[in-house]
């Protein structure tokens, strides 16, 4: 956070305690006036400054990687999180799907990897995905105006999400393996492409997917500047194998309810590319209280049965990440419109993530739970200390300043000035020329 001229670390602090300590207005102005420091300084910090957060998020991924807890057995997650935004003013908003609302609605889109084991997790790495339209040269102005790097080109979720994977293990982060929802899993490039890199997936695909039980044959021919793919085959789906495989009742983990217990198939299929390439690969099924969910993964033939279904039954712990990073440490808090401030929050939010879980996994060292809570419990397995309680703890041993009745009034009389002249602002642009 050093530039040239300037050490700007002091706004970082003020700035990560706020995510963590807060529990609501974290955004830039709400977290300024907490930290008692210039509202100005902060949004400047965040949104100008030249200090680079993909830079902070490699030494923030070199640290995670470097904790004992996760040397052996961590996975790698992905998934998309959306925020609703008001217009198309921030940096990559547009009218598209917005997984938690369930529909296409104006809204900002990041992709995230976040690494587990053992139910702690944090976030590791994000993009903001900015739709293809933001290339247009309609759109030159705004990019401008957002801070959007010249060098950044259109990229798709799953080109972005091979990025982030190729960049975390150049930063040495260890994982064992790779897993993906269905929008991701389906695209056989992305598959192939992180078999190239020795990376074992766990990659969910429709229930409709094409499938071959045997290598089919595939005959290309040149149809003037088209090659045409014909594939011979018996085809298959998912779906339809269901009922024709025998599934195993497995234990994968406990969780506030007992253990979480589903069922397992697997078999050995081949699958073909759009270039007519094939490849064979694992589809493996799970099906517990009348979800079904199938996967490809590119495990070796020797893994055995309980190690593929662990591994694939990591896909919740990016969603609970996701949603420690919005109720927790108020991502969706966030108000700024600039690219770099989008990276800037980013980096803060992974840095506070990698924060909550390596004081999770101290406390759970160096404070051993009492084996006879157990039976005085009359329980099998005893709760971890929570994101919830460390912030608690934080809260506690940093309390947050209290506002005194003219503090307070002087607070209400500045936002209303600022709503003032906010809104005199617009109606002269309004209103020019």
């Amino acid at each position: 956070m050093k530039t040239k001229t300037r050490d700007t670390s002091e706004y970082g602090y003020h700035y990560l305690s706020g995510l963590l300590r807060m529990e609501s207005d974290r955004h830039i102005n709400g977290i300024a006036r907490v930290a008692d420091i210039p509202e100005q300084n902060l949004q400047q910090f965040m949104t100008d400054s030249p200090w680079p957060g993909e830079d902070l998020i490699a030494i923030l991924q070199q640290d995670i990687g470097h904790l004992a807890h996760y040397k052996q057995g961590s996975v790698l997650i992905a998934d998309e999180s959306a925020e609703e935004k008001a217009g198309a003013n921030s940096a990559g908003s547009s009218r598209q799907h917005n997984g938690r609302l369930g529909k296409v609605d104006m809204s900002q889109v990041g992709v995230f990897l976040a690494l587990a084991k053992d139910g702690y997790r944090t976030w590791i790495d994000g993009e903001l995905y900015l739709p293809e339209k933001w290339f247009s040269q309609a759109y030159a102005p705004q990019r401008k105006k957002l801070a959007i790097p010249n060098d950044r080109e259109f990229q798709t979720k799953i080109q972005l999400v091979l990025v982030m994977v190729k960049r975390v293990i150049a930063n040495g982060v260890p994982f064992v393996a790779f897993d993906c929802d269905s929008l991701y899993g389906r695209s056989g490039w992305l598959r192939d492409e992180l078999d190239q890199l020795q990376v074992e997936y766990y990659a969910d695909i429709p229930h409709n997917t094409t499938l071959y039980l045997e290598k089919p044959q595939v005959i290309k021919e040149q149809k003037r500047k088209n090659v045409q793919i014909t594939v011979i085959g018996a085809q298959t789906t998912p779906a339809k194998l269901i009922d024709e495989l025998p599934f195993t009742e497995i234990t994968i983990r406990p969780n506030e309810r007992g253990y979480l217990t589903a069922k397992f198939a697997r078999q050995q299929v081949w699958t073909v590319r759009e270039d007519g390439a094939c490849r064979q690969e694992w589809l493996l099924i799970r099906r517990d209280k009348g979800n079904v969910t199938y996967s490809l993964s590119n495990a070796t033939p020797d893994t055995d049965l309980r190690t593929m279904a662990e591994r694939k039954s990591h896909r919740y712990f990016i969603e609970r990440a996701n949603q420690d990073a919005k109720s927790e440490l108020g991502w969706d808090e966030f108000q700024a419109q600039k690219y770099p401030a989008w990276t800037h929050h980013l980096a803060l939010t992974i840095m506070a993530s990698g924060f909550i879980t390596e004081t999770l996994l101290d406390w759970a060292e160096n404070h051993p739970r009492d084996p006879a809570l157990l039976a005085e419990y009359e329980t099998d397995v005893l709760p971890n200390l929570s994101i919830v309680n460390v912030r608690a703890l934080l809260r506690a041993v940093l309390p947050l300043p209290q506002l005194s009745p003219y503090e307070a009034a002087e607070l209400v009389v500045k936002h209303l000035d600022n709503r003032t002249r906010s809104r005199r602002s617009r109606l002269k642009k309004a209103c020019s020329p």
